[in-house]
């Protein structure tokens, strides 16, 4: 039986940043990545906003602030060591009516406990940042950017692969048995099954995660959160950009997301969204029946905030996946990162719940995953 000494299940960006940190730091280990699909970030890191946020709206000392912030810096320099596409773009939080003026003050203060500093803008000030753009106040963000997410992740696992990671794709995780040592692991392969023995076991399966724990023989299932699968469409948007900055509504109360914003690409492309549909099972259509219904909330929302828009010119472009760890109206629950100071299981360690700032905070959760490892 093949022994590894690490064996990391999943090739999202989290379990990629994992891989390449972990054979940086660790050049004589033997690693084995494995991936059910046959290409590495083809759900969550793939289906997002390509986003790399600032850290504005985490509370204060939680691992999503705290490896928003550290991540977002690591990812600005990672990106320019390695010549990943990327551009700090900027970012403006608007009030489209007086009322909401207050809900900036409230971020503003929040972004200055995560150590975030965010400029208060007038009306006027709004005006000549973004002509198109209905506000009667925004904040705006320096340090929020946008980045090639398939770039970002080619480069990890290209650098990881230098590095001796083995990577396994049409590879899936059949189960897990704890022995003394580590563990022994079962997979199914397009070779057939597979046996190998690993020393240990990092469960970075995304939406998955949950699956995955639940095959591992010892872990106590209580330990094994309830997801909350949260879908979000996204529109895109024809002909030129209206806007040069990502543009943020003033989050309603008791949503789980920051309403249906506008984003811009690498290419200038413009596209909004994402909405919030919590639905029972993982589903990445585009409902075609409720395609007029989804199409009308989506042109309410935008023209809050950009009231010269034209319909015909927004089309459905695609969906995501959010693994949320609270239901529809609660409050969002923090980044879950367990080793054996949880489960009492030496050698295992189970991410859930990796939303966003999932992908900006990448590099900083794979140290802290590292050192969970360090501290075993």
């Amino acid at each position: 039986m093949e022994s590894f000494d690490y064996c990391i299940v999943g090739a999202g960006v989290i379990g990629l940043a994992i891989a390449y940190k972990l054979s940086k730091h660790n050049k004589n280990s033997k690693i084995l990545l494995i991936e059910s699909h046959h290409q590495f970030g083809s759900e969550t890191s793939s289906r997002n906003s390509e986003v790399i946020h600032a850290g504005i709206y985490y509370p204060e000392n939680s691992l999503k602030a705290t490896l928003c912030r550290e991540g977002k810096q690591q990812l600005y320099d990672f990106c320019q060591r390695f010549n990943v596409p990327h551009k700090k773009i900027g970012k403006l939080i608007i009030a489209t009516d007086n009322c909401e003026i207050s809900s900036l003050e409230s971020i503003k203060h929040n972004a200055y406990k995560n150590d975030i500093t965010l400029t208060l803008l007038n009306q006027s000030d709004c005006q000549k940042l973004e002509p198109n753009v209905n506000a009667k106040a925004g904040l705006y963000s320096e340090t929020t950017g946008i980045i090639d997410s398939h770039s970002y992740m080619q480069t990890l696992l290209t650098l990881a692969e230098q590095q001796g990671v083995l990577f396994s794709p049409n590879t899936e995780f059949l189960n897990a048995e704890k022995i003394s040592n580590g563990f022994n692991i079962r997979l199914n392969t397009q070779d057939g099954e597979y046996k190998l023995h690993c020393r240990s076991l990092i469960n970075t399966a995304g939406l998955h995660a949950p699956s995955i724990a639940s095959n591992i023989d010892t872990l106590n299932k209580k330990y094994i959160p309830q997801y909350h699968f949260c879908r979000g469409h996204y529109f895109s948007y024809q002909g030129k950009a209206p806007f040069s900055h990502l543009i943020y509504p003033v989050p309603a109360k008791n949503t789980t997301g920051l309403g249906i914003h506008s984003t811009l690409d690498l290419s200038g492309q413009v596209r909004f969204g994402p909405d919030t549909q919590y639905i029972d099972s993982l589903n990445y259509d585009f409902d075609s029946l409720k395609q007029g219904q989804l199409k009308e909330q989506f042109i309410n929302a935008i023209q809050r905030y950009y009231p010269k828009l034209d319909n015909t010119k927004l089309h459905p472009s695609y969906t995501g996946i959010r693994p949320k760890l609270s239901p529809a109206g609660d409050t969002p629950e923090d980044f879950l990162i367990q080793n054996h100071n949880i489960h009492n299981i030496e050698g295992l360690i189970n991410l859930f719940g990796i939303e966003s700032p999932g992908l900006t905070s990448s590099l900083a959760i794979a140290d802290h995953v590292m050192n969970k490892i360090i501290n075993t």
